[in-house]
């Protein structure tokens, strides 16, 4: 099918809206299987991605896959964006240097085991270890974040993983921006001048931060009495003009962009702007995580890359794997208890921290751009690979860890309090609790049979004020269309 759209059998045009369509279609589709199997919506974009790619089914023009690379840039904006909103400085404030503390324990030493693995170990190329070594810092806050939503968890356990998820990200891209600094001076040799390829992407990451909080004041200024349809238009180009920005100084957006929200968040209290952009923006990922698998060779793994070294990628992606997940698990309990943080957090907190997918793959393919060549091919090859596991694994660790913290319960009686003694002092039987307590449920429950999420309730509240608003305006006195 590739080989009819790119020979001339149809426009350019009609093969890229052909192509996004398959893509959206297809993507789509699959959730319909990985819902059965109870696998998260990223685990399916990617396998779509790989079956429609050039090396599966190849229905998708190479042409058309190297023309979608700015969606790493927006959708890793977009990612960063979200997250930026769990950074509220009332809430930092009360355990903010506990959780940095736990985060640095965690978040560093698993990419320190990963460098020791590759370039150690293993003696694979140094550009490439210190790379994947950084990339296995940073966790997927939207697994967590879905997880925690399906439960409704709640309590300090939750607050502390959110907190740490979303500053893994953050260390992440710091740990990021010097390691690709490193393998690009590895690559240039002696030619390369410290200024240009450390000092100076380390100032450019610098402003790009002081240009996110310039533009969360921005946001806040237009977005001031602003109406629903107008925010959402607003944000949106504002983040497209943030990554274009970046994207001039060929550096990531996501630090900016998390801190942009975090300004916003911190100087407006709008989270429903957030759930605005939440609701639009899937797909927007849908298609990134798909172009991602699109670009996996899965005969890769197979085969070692004389780029990185004389290891199958295929051992590598395992025992990166392994070693990051021992990384992960026993520093956040040393985190955990070095801080004093309860028993509870201190225990299970690793195990929430097993998924990755957005921003590491995000980051890989910005790096494997950057990097080029074999080497970027083989970082990007492991990043897929092990993020497609980590996803069929992280939520269910990440759902455990909740359950074990105690954050939720499936137990009716934790779920629903009545009273065991009746009016007149006698006890109830269990029979007549487990109807109280039904009852109850039932009292709770929305009026309406659908029960919609906050993202869409948002979203769909801003197309009625829209709706509402310009309704009169677009039709004369006798009812017909102006």
């Amino acid at each position: 099918m590739a080989e009819y759209l790119q020979s001339g059998g149809v426009s350019s045009a009609a093969m890229v809206i052909i192509s996004v369509a398959l893509m959206l279609i297809c993507g789509f589709a699959m959730t319909r299987i990985t819902k059965k199997l109870r696998l998260p919506n990223v685990t399916a974009y990617i396998v779509t991605g790989i079956i429609i790619g050039p090396y599966c089914l190849d229905f998708v023009p190479s042409v058309v896959v190297q023309g979608m690379d700015f969606l790493s840039d927006i959708a890793l904006a977009f990612i960063a964006f979200s997250v930026g909103e769990f950074f509220k400085f009332s809430t930092l404030r009360k355990n903010g240097m506990k959780v940095i503390v736990i985060t640095v324990f965690e978040a560093l030493l698993a990419s320190v085991f990963v460098f020791v693995l590759t370039y150690v170990i293993l003696h694979l190329d140094l550009s490439f270890s210190i790379v994947l070594a950084a990339l296995a810092s940073a966790t997927a806050p939207a697994s967590t974040i879905m997880t925690i939503r399906q439960t409704e968890a709640k309590g300090e356990f939750v607050d502390t993983l959110l907190q740490v998820v979303a500053l893994d990200d953050v260390v992440s891209l710091i740990a990021y921006s010097i390691a690709i600094s490193v393998a690009l001076t590895s690559k240039a040799g002696e030619g390369a001048g410290t200024f240009d390829a450390v000092v100076k992407p380390i100032l450019i990451n610098i402003g790009v931060i002081i240009l996110g909080v310039l533009f969360g004041f921005i946001m806040k200024l237009l977005l001031h009495k602003r109406s629903s349809d107008n925010r959402l238009i607003v944000s949106v180009a504002l983040i497209f003009v943030f990554c274009g920005i970046c994207a001039l100084l060929d550096v990531s957006p996501l630090l900016g962009c998390m801190t942009m929200s975090m300004i916003y968040i911190n100087i407006s209290d709008d989270s429903n702007l957030f759930l605005q952009l939440n609701y639009f923006n899937p797909p927007i990922l849908l298609l990134f995580f798909v172009k991602s698998g699109l670009t996996f060779n899965l005969s890769a793994l197979t085969e070692s890359s004389s780029a990185v070294g004389s290891s199958p990628l295929l051992l590598v992606g395992v025992l990166y794997i392994a070693v990051r997940i021992l990384g992960k698990y026993p520093r956040a309990f040393l985190g955990g208890l070095v801080t004093g943080r309860n028993h509870k957090v201190r225990d299970y907190l690793g195990l929430a921290l097993i998924p990755q997918a957005g921003v590491a793959i995000g980051l890989a393919a910005i790096g494997a751009r950057t990097i080029g060549g074999e080497t970027g091919n083989a970082l990007n090859t492991i990043i897929l690979a092990s993020s497609v596991l980590y996803e069929l694994i992280g939520p269910v660790c990440a759902k455990l860890s909740l359950y074990l913290s105690g954050s939720y319960s499936d137990k009716l009686e934790d779920i629903v309090e009545v009273e065991a003694v009746a009016d007149d002092g006698k006890k109830k039987s269990e029979v007549e609790l487990l109807i109280e307590r039904i009852n109850a449920i039932r009292d709770e429950l929305p009026a309406h049979e659908k029960i919609v999420q906050n993202e869409e309730r948002a979203f769909t509240e801003a197309a009625q004020e829209y709706q509402i608003r310009t309704g009169p305006q677009r039709f004369g006195p006798h009812g017909r269309r102006r």
